[in-house]
């Protein structure tokens, strides 16, 4: 299947290309790079990040171990973005899409029962087929909570993770993946804003830096970090420009925090309401 121009790209797909060029851009690997290190090839890879081609699952997952990132939300995308590619996502219950694969082997008896029978099963077949839509949209929910439970444990690095290039102050103002600190961090805090933007605060204790990022987002919404008991920076501020970071993961630079600080992250809406503040200790 051919799908649309880079220029008539999907959300679902826009979202899910945007998602893998920023884990790429986190394990520091080259195209050439990423290619030996995975089953796919440079080219598929460059295809993959760039929208024009949906990955295979597989491909969603190699990465995601690459970056040390867990793959829940990436899968998540994965499965919106393929229902799309598909053209599952539009197909309406009384319309069910027409098997692809080998018919599945019945009963000889069952063969044989005559055509009352083979319409009572066209009947089954439609139900089934409705409950697998109804099922496919259950599991992207259920892959997405748990993509997002807040579990504070450090993701496993990979077995060949670079060196961070920057530690402390050196990182202060800088953005923490092309500095190798999101790497695998720790999860301090997380939190749903009343707008329904999700909202976590990161710590690398390689880099002995924080930050905070923020995904489904309203474009115009900011976010803030900076240390809660007044250190001696400035907060700094990440916003959301455009609809594809919108639902994507969107960074704060990171600000120096050793063991015992506490670094606290405010959200700003866009749109009239409070603003919205958390904290977490290193």
């Amino acid at each position: 299947m051919t799908g649309p121009p880079q220029h008539a790209l999907p959300p679902e797909r826009a979202r899910l290309a945007a998602a893998l060029r920023e884990l790429r851009t986190g394990t520091g690997l080259s195209l050439a790079a990423l290619a030996t290190k995975t089953t796919f090839s440079k080219s598929s890879w460059e295809r993959y990040l760039n929208g024009k081609t949906l990955p295979p699952s597989q491909a969603v997952q190699e990465l995601c171990r690459l970056a040390g990132e867990p793959e829940g939300r990436c899968l998540a995308l994965w499965e919106l973005a393929e229902s799309e590619w598909s053209g599952r996502a539009a197909a309406r219950p009384t319309d069910p899409p027409v098997p692809t694969g080998p018919p599945v082997p019945t009963d000889r008896a069952d063969a044989d029962a005559g055509t009352a029978a083979g319409g009572r099963g066209a009947v089954m077949a439609i139900i089934a087929s409705v409950c697998a839509i109804a099922a496919g949209g259950l599991s992207v929910a259920l892959v997405l909570l748990a993509g997002h439970t807040g579990d504070s444990r450090p993701s496993a690095p990979p077995a060949s993770a670079p060196a961070p290039r920057c530690r402390g102050a050196t990182c202060e103002g800088k953005d923490p993946i092309p500095m190798k600190c999101g790497m695998h961090p720790l999860t301090l805090a997380s939190h749903r804003t009343s707008t329904g933007a999700h909202l976590e605060l990161r710590y690398s204790a390689e880099c002995r830096a924080g930050w905070a990022r923020m995904w489904s987002a309203r474009i115009g919404d900011r976010l803030e970090i900076d240390p809660a008991d007044g250190g001696p920076s400035r907060p700094h501020t990440a916003e959301i420009t455009d609809g594809i970071a919108a639902q994507s993961y969107v960074y704060t630079p990171m600000t120096e925090a050793g063991p015992g600080t506490t670094l606290r992250a405010c959200f700003r809406p866009v749109r009239a309401g409070s603003r919205e503040c958390f904290d977490a200790r290193v």
